[in-house]
């Protein structure tokens, strides 16, 4: 008779030990599932997803899982499809324009969590040319372009053939290369970029503003009916987008003020109305050191995790 004190105190160490191979793996599985969802709340169902789908499995036949990384990342990604289409159904509804939400960090943090996100995530800019992109295109663009699984690596994960993931791979490079932002600054420069477009914008300098702004730049407003948005719709053109932040700034509270640190390794400026974050403003500098394109997230739900 097996002793029930053994069997619980068995049961314990198996479960940690699926534990401890989860967390190993937590990060990758985070910066796949963001790249492809855009979202840190859907990212962190996906991985709950994953756990619940990893540990009674690993627990009951550890031995047929060789490579747990693989596994783990072939679970997380086909949870990542499903999630994506539950989003689409839900953006059919969601008020005005959606962007992405920030994972932001300060530009020096040495966290090895925070500087795998940044290392392995595309920027505001490229995020937002990958919403145009099937959920299917999306996952295998990300898998190969980020994190260098082959065709036949990725095959295997979403049950595809090489020859199939090959061709989405094609179609999918092809519409980002056409779509995706010309060469960027140096990020120092984009940093002083940053400070001197919030310096004009929150100041009400429309000259210093028209400088700094690309004469067909677009702004892009996330606030989901809940913050502060300028319109439903981008707002192109270096005027419009000067008018806009000029009726921004005198809406501002006398208590308002801005910090500065990184998206994805992208700078930006984080707007706080007193202690509470007001908006992420990401902007995308070209190499003549222009802003050519400016993405401003206020939705509150997208800036929960922002002090």
């Amino acid at each position: 008779m097996i002793d029930p004190d053994r069997r619980q105190t068995d049961r314990a160490m198996e479960t940690d030990g699926a534990t401890d191979e989860f967390v190993r793996h937590r990060e990758l599985l985070f910066s796949v599932v963001y790249n492809i969802l855009g979202s840190v709340a859907d990212t962190e169902d996906v991985l709950q997803e994953t756990w619940l789908s990893w540990a009674p499995r690993r627990d009951a036949a550890a031995a047929e899982i060789d490579n747990p990384r693989a596994y783990l990342v072939r679970v997380a990604v086909n949870h990542a499809l499903g999630k994506r289409a539950v989003m689409n159904r839900r953006r059919e509804t969601y008020v005005g324009q959606w962007l992405p939400e920030p994972v932001v960090t300060t530009p020096d943090e040495d966290d090895a969590a925070d500087a795998l996100i940044r290392a392995e995530s595309f920027s505001m800019a490229l995020l937002v040319v990958l919403e145009s992109l099937s959920p299917i295109e999306r996952a295998v663009f990300v898998l190969n372009e980020v994190f260098g699984y082959t065709h036949g690596e990725i095959a295997e994960m979403i049950d595809r053939t090489p020859t199939a993931v090959r061709q989405l791979a094609y179609r999918a490079r092809q519409h980002v290369h056409a779509r995706r932002p010309r060469q960027q600054a140096d990020p120092r420069v984009r940093r002083q970029v940053t400070e001197r477009f919030v310096a004009a914008a929150m100041g009400g300098d429309l000259e210093e503003l028209l400088a700094v702004l690309a004469p067909d730049v677009t702004l892009w407003t996330d606030g989901g009916a809940k913050g502060p948005a300028t319109s439903l719709r981008p707002v192109h053109g270096w005027a419009d987008v000067a008018k806009v932040f000029l009726e921004v700034a005198r809406g501002l509270r006398a208590d308002y003020k801005v910090t500065y640190r990184a998206v994805s390794g992208d700078p930006c400026a984080v707007v706080f109305d007193g202690d509470a974050p007001l908006a992420v403003v990401v902007l995308d500098v070209s190499s003549d050191n222009t802003v050519r394109g400016i993405y401003s997230v206020t939705n509150p739900d997208k800036l929960t995790a922002i002090h």
